[in-house]
């Protein structure tokens, strides 16, 4: 049963604020630790969930190591979509769950749908499972507004063009700040004149932030499960939102969808002028809703009688070679931006 299952993440996990899988894991890890379900070593565990292709190095041993314990795959992307390139990095994830995964998480219908468009196998066990925000995300204490302006918000750690920064480009220059005041939480390759931009923050200082306002803007592209629409949405906010990836679905009938730069403000307009309906219709997803599905689909995998999968040595051989050429290619690309950006400073 669930409640006997001992689980370990395989997952670099960072201090601070540092992207959505890095908080969403680590808060996972602290509820299955509160249920007693926890282990810090991986031969202890029942199952063992990794996600995407981080801590590949540790993936790869583990599963030589321990053959007869199932490993579920939590799936993000597809990258290439959301990056604009990189497909090197999906046909990674892809054999990861191939050659690795007893079963699978996606995080959206979207993000199931497009990666298997993609060349993903269907897995032989999967589940879609939606994130939700950390216990420090919730609608209590809101900061009532000292003066009359409507305040919209908007966050992200990623730099990513794909973040939506040419709308947010947009809101600076057209937006009226005579009705509207909007803050901007986080990395930016924009520099704004109207929409006051504050450095990335962690869990406490976003909420504080989110609750400080009234709207959330979201407008991130081909995004497979957006955990800070998720954390908007926790925290009392409607969201303007960009029709595009999984964002539909995480947001539910929590705010208005936009398709274009140019409907953007009218969704503003339509969210302002119907707020306490919107936030009468925010979804309701917690943690613990959460764990208890991953602990569903853990025990359903686990329980399972068949053979797991064996990693062989040419199939490790195989996922360092594409791990190595994932890693070179980065690099690559890292080069080549950075010596455009001088070619474009000159």
């Amino acid at each position: 049963m669930a409640d006997g299952l001992k689980v370990h993440i395989l997952y670099p996990f960072r201090e601070g604020p540092w992207g959505g899988s890095n908080q969403l894991l680590r808060t996972l890890q602290h509820e299955l630790n509160a249920a007693g379900l926890w282990t810090d070593a991986p031969d202890v565990a029942d199952v063992i969930l990794f996600d995407s292709f981080n801590a590949a190095e540790d993936v790869i041993a583990a599963k030589r190591q321990l053959p007869d314990t199932p490993f579920i795959h939590r799936i993000d992307g597809p990258i290439s979509l959301y990056r604009g390139n990189d497909r090197y990095v999906d046909r990674l994830i892809y054999a990861f769950s191939e050659d690795v995964a007893d079963g699978v998480i996606f995080q959206s219908r979207y993000s199931e749908a497009a990666n298997q468009s993609l060349g993903m196998k269907r897995p032989l066990q999967s589940a879609v499972i939606l994130n939700a925000p950390s216990d420090a995300f919730g609608p209590n204490e809101r900061v009532e507004p000292t003066d009359q302006r409507t305040r919209l918000i908007a966050t992200s750690w990623s730099a990513n063009w794909n973040k939506g920064f040419d709308v947010f480009k947009h809101l600076d220059e057209h937006l009226d700040f005579s009705r509207f005041q909007m803050t901007f939480v986080g990395n930016s390759p924009v520099e704004f004149k109207n929409i006051r931009h504050l450095p990335p923050q962690d869990s406490k200082g976003v909420a504080a932030l989110l609750r400080s306002h009234d709207i959330y803007v979201m407008a991130s592209r081909n995004e497979c499960c957006s955990n800070a629409l998720a954390e908007a949405l926790a925290c009392g906010l409607p969201s303007v939102t960009l029709q595009s990836g999984g964002n539909a679905e995480v947001m539910g009938d929590g705010g208005a969808l936009f398709s274009s730069i140019e409907q953007v403000i009218p969704a503003i307009d339509r969210v302002a002028g119907e707020i306490e309906r919107f936030r009468h219709a925010l979804p309701v997803r917690t943690m613990t809703d959460l764990t208890r599905d991953y602990l569903g689909f853990f025990e359903q995998v686990y329980s399972v009688r068949r053979p797991r999968k064996r990693l062989s040595r040419a199939g490790a051989v195989r996922l360092r070679t594409l791990l190595l050429a994932m890693r070179l290619r980065t690099k690559f690309d890292s080069a080549r931006r950075r010596a455009w950006q001088k070619v474009s400073r000159a």
